[in-house]
């Protein structure tokens, strides 16, 4: 049976339909799957889903194609994910559509749950549990072309931007720190990526700025080494960073480890230059509607990377890299 209810988990919990049944909290990129709840004993074979009713077919946009290829890019990833689409329906307001979907695991382990969002009349947004996300058949491009362009923080890996893996952080952030030991197994499982560190300091963390001045300045005078040498410091010193003195300690001495001058960089961190390049980098994220850290993007794909499982995380990239025809 479908759930007469359309269930969403709440937006903190969501991962974007990116990391689908592993629920971690971040901005969504796509709208979430339903929460799906044991049905007892294991069936032997997948669900059965009902029968489409065409008279719930009443929007001419999107079609069901299309409906389709976009889950397709966002849930493809997880092979045991099956999903049908069992409504394309006219709102009261023009050029807005309702779509309802039903989603289920193959296995049948897994009662079938519904979700459902609204498509835009720009043909290019859906909004799903209150937020505006992207749309179409190749959802991630507008993102990925935009962080070509502007994703412009310390980088290590490859210099090509085939297969961009985009960090926002905050070094204060306490699941920043966490999601490091994330980045480092990244780094060395795909070699052939540019992996990317944008500074994200939230306002909530008044030593986050100023640690983004210094990394940003160690990167200017000391390159790409010295910065990734610098932030891994900084974040296993990250208490630290709780009191002023403590965080001027703690930085100057990520400085000094990573061969740098703390006096020629805390004066390089008061600059105007830098400040306008983390503002640049906070409006960055603002624009590609990122609200937490840490957050990766993999050639534009929002993957919520705070306490999501490694192997997951690393599925969804390899499958994005598939999709672009890019190596890994």
């Amino acid at each position: 049976m479908i759930r007469s209810t359309l269930r969403f988990a709440p937006v903190a919990l969501l991962a974007a339909l990116t990391l689908s049944a592993t629920l971690v909290g971040a901005q969504q990129q796509v709208p979430p799957a339903p929460p799906q709840e044991p049905s007892g004993p294991t069936p032997a074979s997948a669900p059965t889903f009902p029968k489409p009713d065409p008279a719930r077919f009443t929007a001419t946009f999107p079609s069901k194609d299309l409906v389709n290829a976009f889950l397709q890019a966002s849930w493809g990833y997880d092979d045991s994910r099956i999903w049908q689409v069992q409504a394309i329906m006219k709102t009261t307001v023009e050029g807005i559509s309702k779509v309802i979907v039903v989603v289920a695991d193959k296995t049948g382990k897994q009662k079938p749950a519904a979700l459902q969002f609204l498509a835009l009349a720009d043909g290019k947004h859906i909004i799903a549990e209150n937020e505006i996300i992207p749309f179409g058949e190749h959802p991630f491009a507008e993102n990925r072309a935009i962080l070509q362009q502007r994703a412009d923080g310390p980088y290590r890996g490859s210099a090509m931007k085939d297969l961009e893996l985009v960090e926002f952080a905050d070094f204060q952030c306490p699941h920043c720190k966490e999601a490091q030991a994330t980045m480092e197994k990244l780094a060395v499982d795909f070699p052939k990526a540019r992996i990317v560190f944008q500074n994200y300091p939230l306002p909530q963390h008044p030593a986050a700025r100023n640690a983004a001045a210094y990394g940003a300045c160690v990167a200017k005078l000391g390159g790409n080494d010295a910065f990734f040498g610098f932030a891994s410091t900084v974040f296993d010193g990250q208490d630290g960073l709780g009191t002023a003195d403590g965080a001027t300690l703690t930085l100057n001495s990520a400085v000094t480890k990573a061969g740098l001058d703390p006096a020629k960089v805390s004066a390089c961190a008061a600059t105007q230059a830098i400040n306008d390049g983390i503002d640049a980098s906070i409006k960055l994220a603002q624009d590609l509607n990122i609200n937490q850290t840490p957050m990766l993007l993999v050639n534009g794909r929002l993957v919520p990377i705070g306490g999501a499982p490694y192997e997951t995380v690393k599925q969804v990239i390899e499958y994005q890299a598939k999709q672009d025809g890019v190596a890994k």
